[in-house]
């Protein structure tokens, strides 16, 4: 039975990962796992990735009706987009589980960074309207969708902070698009 000090961090937590995840369309994952590990109190490494996939997964659920609301979601794209992840996630869950929980959080934090990287780098580009047109071809999106998925199960997460990159680079979609699509995958 967990103490009431744990139930508040954990409530917390929560709020925390909800809010950036409804800001930004990703980050839920990134934050879940390690504030449940180490404000939370979890011991196991890959407990605490399984947790953070099913609060990311409601927290996504209800920050997609806002975006879809405002028609910010790209339905057709998300469709095809998160089908080509859902067969990369299967693989990538597979492998995951045969990593050592330490190795895992590891390799986590080295993606974390080399995404972080990236989207500061593209950042400097300028505004969306840079971009150009939306780009729909489907390859590109499933080829995105099946790599994201694989990352995701792999690492456990809601892929939020990979998706977002990956619909940007798939399709060009302005931010606040690729925020709104990535909820429904």
């Amino acid at each position: 039975m967990p103490d009431p000090v744990s139930i508040l961090s954990g409530l917390c937590c929560g709020v925390v990962i909800g809010f950036t995840l409804g800001l930004i369309g990703g980050g839920g994952s990134i934050l879940a796992v390690p504030l449940l590990l180490y404000v939370v109190g979890l011991a196991d490494p890959h407990q605490a990735i399984g947790t953070s996939a099913l609060a990311v997964t409601i927290n996504a659920f209800f920050s997609l009706s806002s975006h879809a609301r405002a028609r910010r979601v790209r339905w057709k794209c998300a469709a095809l987009f998160t089908c080509a992840g859902i067969l990369g996630a299967g693989l990538g869950a597979s492998m995951g589980k045969i990593i050592d929980g330490q190795r895992l959080l590891f390799l986590f934090a080295l993606i974390m960074l080399v995404v972080g990287t990236l989207m500061l780098r593209g950042s400097r580009n300028g505004d969306d309207a840079a971009h150009g047109p939306e780009r729909t071809a489907p390859l590109p999106i499933v080829l995105y969708g099946v790599v994201t998925g694989f990352c995701s199960g792999f690492f456990g997460i809601g892929g939020g902070f990979l998706i977002v990159p990956a619909l940007l680079a798939a399709t060009g979609m302005p931010m606040l698009n690729a925020v709104g699509t990535s909820l429904v995958a």
